[in-house]
């Protein structure tokens, strides 16, 4: 998983600065996405430094993923986006919901596998 946040993060990242150059943005909030994938890379990066804490920092990163995906649809359904604004929201849902399918099913794995470990 630690891998599979950190691309999540480089997606994220390529997300905001193609859409803020695209945009031709001013605003720095057309860089949200990257600064929510710089941490989903440190999260990633930072598991795969330290195996130990792995569990714990992908279950932030599924916490991370939840978030985004929360406040990217109630950014887009109270402010009625359009434009860019409107596709990196979506972007970022799309993205963010993907990497949270993942995690989940991967921590229902690991708890499935250490059932049957101790059975």
């Amino acid at each position: 998983m630690a891998n599979k946040s950190m691309m999540t993060g480089a997606a994220l990242i390529v997300l905001g600065v193609v859409v803020t150059v695209l945009s031709d943005s001013s605003s720095v909030t057309s860089l949200i996405p990257a600064f929510i994938g710089v941490v989903f890379v440190a999260l990633g990066a930072a598991a795969r430094a330290r195996a130990d804490l792995s569990h714990h920092l992908m279950h932030g990163a599924a916490g991370l993923a939840l978030l985004a995906v929360v406040a990217s649809l109630g950014s887009l359904i109270s402010r009625g986006s359009t434009g860019w604004a409107l596709f990196s929201q979506l972007a970022t849902v799309a993205i963010a919901a993907v990497f949270l399918a993942l995690a989940v099913g991967s921590f229902r794995a690991a708890r499935q596998a250490r059932v049957a470990a101790g059975s």
